[in-house]
């Protein structure tokens, strides 16, 4: 054929030309083209993959696909009848069967451009009229090879159901619209329905076409970034017999996903659902793609064990009012043009015309002869028109085009220099200017628009199928998704009335269950982030929600319970008097310090006997009292350690038990002194006064007092509250400032009680019947070996008992002094006065 520019004129309009079935027209001053997918051409009854598929012969009639045809004549017709919206102008239109086939769709594209009933590429014979634009197709891949050839000449394209983001692309398809949303606003919708329902574990299921491989690979996207995870993607493969479909029904049957997205269309779909019955496979929720959410197809009972609770994305369901008449209306006798509607009929009816070749596939049973008397008015009341209703949006998107050029008012029109173009003479791009700017509202209030990209409002109605009194499947809706809402209410679903398969609550998809409170998710490498183990929260740190991602530490003052779920107040711990330990230990102290007073009545009772006098009475008052003070200053150990207490208690500590070891010092010094000063000649009995004694005591005491004067100037105790050492409780203590001050003073009294230790020793074997200083001896040996014995129990012990471990020392300390110095004493005078007399001071002396 001769390939010359597309012109207006009717030159090589006899030219030969491919003869094409399968279409309709009507005339009119303007034409409105369209492409229906009248025809399947694939039969699903009685699905054998052993032998290969029959060639294309257009041989399912779509009873659905019919009546979206009709509702482009349905409103051709009505927009005729309107004296407003198009006066004293027809439109008329050219509709074909495209048969699932992009060959028909392609002829039938070249036909309409043409004006002729034959594909003649790049001629107009219209002979007078124009074509306005052409509505279709229904399916992404016909569309895009549509659009492809309509985009060269810039003729508007409205599509009714071709869903592919592909088409979006301004670049590649400038005339191309569409009254159906974007799959990848469908997409974005699936995702943010699996997330409402919990589900992290999804299987993807989607055709090989464009539609398919599109749409999944926006919905993994999606999918990823709302946090789920994709378990497997299978493909249906159109173009095998089978469709891949034992592979794919052996994968969903051995995944852990409950929840499939299935991206398909129903005629594809339904061979891998035979499949699925043939295994049976059952217990999975299903996400229906708008290809299928409200398929007429699927809806068969046997499917109800698979396909029951399935839920979905549907076009959104607008009103056509007189619609459903105007279907009830048809018949054979009124549309003799309609090559169609005898086919329709039989397919309605499960009848034959005489002697009319069909080629409805039923039973090998005798059909019953179509008389032409059946009634339409039963059988379409329950019919989903939704695609229709796209379609007749699509016809009053381009009327409304052609309203707004109809009524240009010429100098401020659109076009160079204020231009109008004329109804009867437009091009196909002074249409497409209007189209791309349409704005409208549909009868029953729905705004109607396009964004620069071509695309409508995104909104979908969210469909559930139940199970009807009759067996049957049906779609009900319960949700909506609606882009245009405000943030936070694009998803809406009435939970209450989604009818699951389980007929409970919703079902569960996950890789791994769900994570408790108390525990947080820990993935497994090589493994999807869904897929995860559950690990109990560390020391500290809790989890409140389930599947949490990481857990928190609580408050400094608080702390987990056992199931590690909530924070609870910590424990106080000190040394209180409420607890046993602290008042056993400060009754033993009160009790114990009235020993030194009741020592010290007894000395003073028999101050005059010869053992009181004998061992220098009155630094024996002086250690006496310094045992009282002891005794007590182990009180301030005990109870809440306040500021004032951690600041003087260590200091009255060291203080105290410095008196009370010089004192002891002084006794030692003074009994050595006195035994060697009776020798004759010697110079010592001008030491034998009480002047050195004090002067001893008062330098030993000094040096502790200038330590501990220096150790609270510079770094004093001070009151503390330690959450560290023990987990889960707040230890009050009191922190002793400088560790090296408090060491130095106990290492002052160490070396004290070590000198006192050493004199004491040396002069146990004085001949003197009262000589102490083997007692003083046994005194400072049994104090050496508590305060050693402190040490390393007091760096091993926490809390509280840190502190009992101190005040322990100190009472079992001040005792060694007690009982090894004053016990003995007491009981010669209590208990053997006897020996309290002079003949037993002298001195006796063996060979």
């Amino acid at each position: 054929m001769k390939a010359c520019a597309l012109s207006d004129s009717n030159t090589n309009c006899h030219l030969p030309e491919e003869t094409i079935t399968g279409y309709m027209s009507r005339p009119g001053d303007i034409i409105m083209g369209g492409t229906f997918l009248i025809h399947l051409d694939r039969v699903y009854s009685n699905i054998q993959f052993t032998s290969k598929p029959p060639e294309l012969q257009c041989q399912m009639f779509s009873i659905e696909n019919y009546q979206s045809m009709q509702a482009l004549i349905f409103a051709v017709e009505e927009i005729n009848s309107d004296p407003e919206l198009l006066p004293n102008i027809t439109l008329g239109y050219k509709v074909f069967d495209t048969c699932y086939s992009l060959r028909k769709a392609a002829q039938g594209t070249l036909s309409m451009l043409s004006g002729v009933t034959g594909s003649t590429p790049n001629y107009n014979c219209h002979q007078g009229t124009r074509l306005a634009g052409i509505v279709g197709d229904s399916g992404s891949t016909r569309s895009i090879l549509m659009a492809q050839i309509l985009g060269l000449y810039q003729y508007p394209q409205i599509s009714y159901f071709a869903t592919s983001p592909l088409l979006s692309n301004r670049n590649l398809f400038p005339s191309f619209f569409r009254t159906v949303p974007s799959d990848e606003f469908q997409m974005t919708g699936l995702a943010q329905l699996v997330s409402h329902f919990g589900w992290s574990w999804i299987g993807l299921l989607a055709n090989d076409n464009d539609y398919g491989q599109l749409g999944l690979q926006i919905a993994m996207q999606e999918i990823i970034n709302s946090g789920a995870c994709v378990a497997f993607t299978e493909n249906i493969l159109t173009g095998q017999p089978n469709r891949n479909a034992p592979r794919i029904a052996h994968v969903i049957k051995e995944s852990t996903a409950k929840v499939v997205i299935a991206i398909t269309s129903d005629s594809e779909f339904v061979i891998v659902l035979e499949e699925l019955l043939k295994q049976n496979v059952t217990g999975k929720i299903w996400i229906a793609s708008e290809a299928w959410a409200t398929s007429d197809l699927l809806s068969n009972e046997r499917f109800q064990g698979i396909l029951l609770g399935t839920i979905g994305f549907a076009m959104y369901s607008g009103q056509m009012p007189r619609f459903s008449e105007y279907l009830k209306s048809l018949h054979p006798s009124n549309y003799l043009s309609d090559p169609f509607i005898k086919e329709f009929w039989e397919q309605a009816f499960f009848c034959k015309w005489p002697n009319h070749t069909n080629v409805i596939l039923v039973d090998n049973a005798r059909e019953p002869t179509c008389t032409g008397t059946e009634k339409l008015d039963s059988l379409l009341t329950d019919v989903d028109r939704r695609v229709s209703f796209n379609v007749f949006t699509a016809v009053y998107a381009i009327a409304w085009a052609l309203h707004n050029l109809f009524n240009c008012t010429t100098g401020v029109g659109p076009f160079y220099q204020g231009a109008c173009a004329n109804i009867s003479s437009f091009h196909p791009w002074h249409l497409l200017h209007y189209v791309k700017r349409v704005n409208f509202k549909t009868p029953d209030g729905n705004q109607v628009s396009f964004d620069e990209r071509g695309n409508p409002p995104a909104v979908y109605d969210i469909m559930n199928w139940h199970l009807t009194s009759k067996g049957t499947l049906e779609q009900v809706t319960v949700g909506k998704y609606d882009l245009s809402a405000p943030n936070g209410k694009t998803l809406n679903i009435d939970n209450g009335g989604i009818d699951w398969a389980s007929k409970t609550q919703v079902p569960l998809s996950k890789c791994s269950s769900s994570c408790s409170s108390g525990f947080r998710k820990v993935t497994v490498p090589g493994k999807p982030l869904c897929c995860y183990e559950c690990v109990q929260c560390p020391q500290g740190q809790i989890s409140n929600q389930t599947d949490a991602v990481e857990c928190h530490p609580c408050s400094w003052d608080t702390w987990p319970n056992l199931q590690q779920d909530r924070c609870l107040p910590r424990i106080t711990e000190f040394l209180s008097y409420e607890e046993l330990l602290g008042y056993s230990l400060a009754a033993i102290s009160i009790f114990s310090s009235l020993i030194p007073l009741v020592i010290l009545g007894i000395f003073i009772r028999f101050q005059n006997t010869p053992v009181v006098k004998a061992n220098n009475y009155s630094l024996s008052y002086l250690l006496l009292l310094s045992l009282f003070l002891c005794f007590l200053c182990s009180l301030g150990f005990i109870g809440y350690p306040q500021l004032e207490k951690c600041i003087l208690r260590q200091v009255a500590f060291g203080m105290v038990f410095a008196l009370c070891i010089s004192c002891v010092l002084a006794k030692t010094i003074t009994v050595v002194i006195a035994f060697n000063a009776t020798k004759p000649g010697s110079r010592l009995r001008k030491w034998t006064g009480v002047k050195v004694s004090y002067c001893v005591i008062t330098f030993c005491v000094f040096i502790q007092i200038i330590d501990c004067v220096f150790w609270l100037i510079f770094s004093a105790p001070f009151h503390e509250l330690d959450i560290n050492t023990q987990p889960g409780v707040i230890i009050v203590n009191c922190n002793e400032g400088s560790p090296t001050a408090f060491w130095c003073m106990l290492g002052y009294l160490g070396l004290l009680a070590t000198v006192s230790f050493i004199v004491a020793f040396l002069a146990r074997r004085l001949p003197d019947s009262f000589n102490e200083a083997k007692f003083i001896t046994f005194s400072m040996l049994a104090f050496l070996s508590v305060w050693v014995s402190f040490i390393p129990a007091y760096l091993s012990a926490r809390g509280m008992y840190t502190v009992a471990m101190e005040v322990f020392a100190i009472l079992s300390s001040s005792w060694a002094v007690v009982g090894c110095i004053f016990v003995p004493k007491c009981f010669i005078i209590l208990f053997r006065p006897n020996m309290n007399s002079r003949e037993n001071l002298r001195v006796t002396r063996t060979a």
